[in-house]
């Protein structure tokens, strides 16, 4: 398995998901398709689907675009008001890119509809899911259509319990806000100050922060750790979904500091 990560937009995140035994491959939130489909060209790959997380047009917004151009070509998504739409999907529901195994979570609150793509090789080695706008490194996504509940059962109960190593791909480029919020509230965490050095010689070298891993997240991402006592210092309650919600309206009214 490979994962080609393809900068779009402002701080948008586009993917290209091989199965390198097959040379199958699926494009996720492909908002401007024609930088993937001339690498799937060059390296004469077979693309089988979109996979689209969800509907907001920096991510959804180049599928007409790609359908355009291979007609047949299925899109994948768990939202009517994705545009092209021809496999909704349900949550628990797999499907296969070569030998890889996909398996759709529905994770809503930043939409409705939002859906994260878990991806496994046949050994099982390395897994990845593709996260959209639930969960960032050391982040989340703002709660537009949905509630601390919610966001909390996607972060905590669905992405959460996947195997540790699992890489995390983000739907953006927002690694440097985040830690600025992570470190605003947890000022003793030594994993957040480790995590802005790596970033940052990342990004000095053109490279994107991606990937993170779900065991990283859980030692500096402020919303995987609703359950930890300087949380709980920082929101006022030890209720973890309380939590979520008080770092979330904390987060939006929060002015990065320059790292």
């Amino acid at each position: 398995m490979e994962v080609k990560v393809v900068p779009a937009l402002q701080d948008n995140f586009m993917y290209l998901l091989i199965d390198t035994n097959t040379k199958q491959s699926a494009v996720i939130d492909p908002v401007e398709p024609d930088k993937l489909m001339a690498f799937i060209a060059q390296e004469g790959l077979q693309l089988n689907c979109v996979l689209t997380t969800h509907h907001h047009f920096d991510h959804s917004g180049g599928n007409e675009a790609i359908v355009g151009m291979r007609p047949k070509l299925p899109v994948y998504g768990g939202d009517d008001r994705i545009p092209k739409l021809s496999h909704k999907v349900s949550h628990g529901e797999q499907l296969q890119i070569g030998f890889l195994k996909v398996t759709c979570f529905e994770t809503p609150c930043h939409t409705s509809g939002h859906i994260c793509y878990f991806v496994e090789s046949q050994d099982k080695k390395d897994p990845v899911v593709f996260t959209g706008d639930t969960l960032f490194l050391a982040g989340c996504g703002k709660f537009f259509e949905g509630t601390a509940p919610e966001m909390y059962k996607s972060l905590i109960k669905v992405l959460g319990v996947l195997p540790k190593n699992t890489l995390v791909f983000c739907g953006h480029e927002y690694a440097l806000n985040n830690l600025s919020f992570a470190r605003h509230c947890q000022p003793d965490n030594e994993a957040v100050k480790i995590k802005i050095d790596n970033v940052k010689e990342r990004l000095s070298k053109e490279l994107p922060s991606v990937p993170s891993t779900l065991e990283e997240e859980f030692k500096y991402n402020p919303f995987m750790r609703v359950d930890q006592p300087e949380i709980h210092i920082f929101t006022g309650t030890t209720d973890p979904i309380e939590s979520m919600g008080k770092l979330r309206a904390a987060k939006d009214g929060f002015k990065p500091v320059p790292l």
